[in-house]
């Protein structure tokens, strides 16, 4: 099975070739490099972009003007504060313009913790993202969804914003993605660039990939349950269904795990009815509270469904601090883990009404 970055660059391969991509572009994007965690290794429209951030933005909303549809990225999530402005500009020109000027750009972008990057490479992005009116915000959980939801973020005419939580950018999926190869060493045979001098003359042998667009705004329930709803994303969702899993096999309680997959819009439907079942909620996130994404979606689920609930809601999140720390220990400290999350479940599903 491919990795979640193995799965990126496909997508990104089927968009140039497929779907109009006409430039890849950001810090270190291009040869020989291919990105910081390689997620665009030798795409035929790939260039490296000077380290300017703002740059970057502005260069990509030029090329939509001009009828371009280019994917750029942020080297970490952690940069793209200097750029906000920018983002709102391009979140509004569709509205300001009635239409008329479409701006498709996909900003991806590494998110989170997870991997010891200290204070300037594990903030997670997602709650200030779904401030930007006019931007659409994603983020995966696995390599299929990762590639479903790029090919959805390129083929869309409003700015994307591609979350990619970077310690789950090496994990294998459990899906095939559509054409890749059966063998795991062959895909890294055809795609992966060599280490070392010989990546300078390296070309990649793409596999026929085929389509398989995930809708923007559309969740997944990848656990079905009765005694407690269970939302999240990106790196907390794999927690999340291992926990409701133990659990499971444990005390008997079952669990309605939904994978968000899109911070905006979102898949309200299916959040409202699975609450109305379980009538117990947890939303798990590794962003900072105060002004939490998590705290939006539980002021909605208090005001539509104060009657429907047999528990308080819960909420975990990263605590409100400057950064994470480089020590194992603080990043731990800081942001929720699998036991926080386990004991949070289990508590949740045992409370009384």
């Amino acid at each position: 099975m491919a990795t979640m970055v193995q799965a990126i660059r496909l997508a990104l391969h089927y968009g140039e070739t497929h779907l109009g991509v006409t430039d890849i572009f950001g810090e270190d994007v291009g040869p020989p490099l291919g990105g910081v965690f390689t997620a665009t290794q030798g795409l035929r429209t790939a260039w490296n972009s000077p380290l300017d951030e703002r740059g970057i933005i502005g260069c990509a909303m030029g090329i939509a003007y001009a009828g371009g549809k280019p994917v750029c990225e942020i080297q970490f999530a952690d940069y793209a504060f200097n750029i906000i402005d920018l983002m709102k500009v391009a979140g509004n020109q569709r509205w300001a313009s009635a239409g008329s000027f479409p701006m498709p750009i996909v900003l991806m972008t590494p998110s989170g913790a997870g991997i010891r990057g200290s204070i300037y490479h594990s903030h997670s992005f997602e709650s200030w993202a779904s401030r930007l009116p006019g931007w659409k915000i994603v983020m995966p959980s696995n390599p299929f969804d990762a590639y479903g939801l790029m090919l959805s973020a390129i083929a869309d005419p409003n700015p994307v914003m591609v979350l990619l939580p970077k310690a789950l950018l090496r994990v294998r999926g459990e899906k095939r993605l559509p054409g890749e190869p059966e063998n795991d060493a062959e895909l890294c045979q055809m795609i992966d660039a060599p280490v070392g001098e010989a990546r300078t003359h390296w070309q990649p042998r793409w596999p026929e990939m085929r389509e398989q667009f995930i809708p923007l705004g559309r969740a997944d329930r990848v656990r079905t349950g009765t005694d407690a709803t269970i939302i999240s994303y990106g790196r907390q969702l794999p927690m999340c269904v291992q926990a409701a899993d133990e659990l499971t096999a444990e005390t008997g309680h079952t669990y309605d795990v939904i994978d968000l997959r899109s911070i905006f819009p979102y898949d309200w439907d299916m959040i409202s009815r699975s609450i109305e079942k379980t009538g117990r909620v947890l939303i798990a996130n590794e962003d900072t509270e105060v002004s939490n994404f998590g705290e939006h979606l539980l002021r909605r689920v208090i005001e539509e469904h104060f009657y429907d609930l047999l528990a308080k809601p819960v909420l975990l999140m990263g605590k409100h601090l400057p950064g994470i720390g480089l020590n194992q220990v603080y990043e731990t400290h800081t942001v929720p883990q699998f036991h926080h999350i386990r004991d949070a479940m289990r508590h949740l599903a045992d409370e009384k009404v």
